[in-house]
């Protein structure tokens, strides 16, 4: 069992809620600005903000692009099959849910205390059709159907890492395998200076897709900063000219980089195979202060 401690009552009534998950010391604290909303953290890093009146409210930068995505990936209402790789408080697949009702959609999150404790703490809506599932990313992607997805998220961090077998060309080739032929592929990718994780994921991605995107902050893109980007693959056209528009207009705009300008970036990086596939870079403690 987990260790829960006692917390400090917020003005809203709810409690920071602490207890120890598989992947570390899980938090669930009370936004003080919405009445049901909470923030995770795994051993001080944040994960995801869930607010259960508002499902469709993304308050990350990452997830707010990650939304994008989605409300672009087919006509506005229609349902999605889509299966989320690193589920934390389950945010993106709440969202598919609220703006895309009668979605179907599978949640990979392999610590499964993490799952109990989401699951205790911050209810999925019973008439929601989302599937978690407590097992390796890559392991439960291989349970898949062939073509059965319409949209594929990765968003796997472990101890703030995206795992390596999570980073080549042989797991993305697991990823279209999935995808059906118009289907979409995103994934929350984390670097900093000099970029050579973020260059590697984009030559990985444009090994195996026909199109590929990313929508990053100018000082990520800048090597100024540690950050996160959004990578977002596919194998017929990719709506560049919205998601930009998208982005930009963010409460921390983006900026989108495709094509000649996206191929110049990644600088001559090579694609990443599971043979020489390492860990993402850790943040520096000063990107969680």
């Amino acid at each position: 069992m987990g260790r829960t401690r006692n917390a400090r009552r917020r003005t809203t009534g709810a409690e920071t809620v602490a207890e120890n998950v598989d992947g570390g010391l899980a938090q669930l604290i009370p936004d003080p600005d919405r009445g049901r909303a909470w923030t995770l953290l795994i051993d001080g890093a944040p994960q995801s903000h869930v607010d259960l009146d508002d499902p469709a409210h993304l308050s990350f930068e990452y997830q707010r692009r990650f939304g994008h995505v989605v409300d672009l990936a087919a006509p506005p209402g229609k349902p999605l099959r889509a299966v989320h790789l690193g589920g934390g408080a389950c945010t993106l697949a709440r969202y598919v849910a609220a703006t895309r009702p009668r979605s179907t959609q599978q949640v990979v999150e392999r610590d499964a205390r993490l799952v109990e404790l989401v699951r205790r703490q911050l209810p999925l809506d019973p008439a929601a059709r989302i599937r978690v599932r407590s097992t390796d990313a890559r392991a439960g992607l291989a349970k898949i159907p062939d073509g059965w997805a319409d949209l594929v998220v990765s968003d796997v961090f472990s101890g703030a890492r995206t795992p390596a077998h999570l980073t080549s060309t042989e797991f993305l080739d697991e990823v279209r395998r999935v995808l059906g032929p118009t289907g979409v592929y995103a994934a929350n990718l984390a670097d900093g200076p000099p970029l050579a994780h973020l260059r590697g994921q984009i030559a990985t991605a444009a090994a195996r897709f026909a199109e590929v995107a990313l929508v990053a902050d100018p000082a990520v893109l800048r090597g100024k900063r540690f950050g996160n980007a959004v990578l977002v693959a596919a194998d017929g056209p990719l709506p560049v000219a919205e998601l930009t528009r998208r982005a930009a207009s963010d409460p921390h705009p983006g900026r989108v980089e495709h094509g000649k300008q996206l191929t110049d970036f990644t600088g001559g990086a090579v694609p990443v195979t599971d043979a020489v596939a390492v860990a993402s870079p850790a943040p520096p403690p000063s990107v969680f202060r």
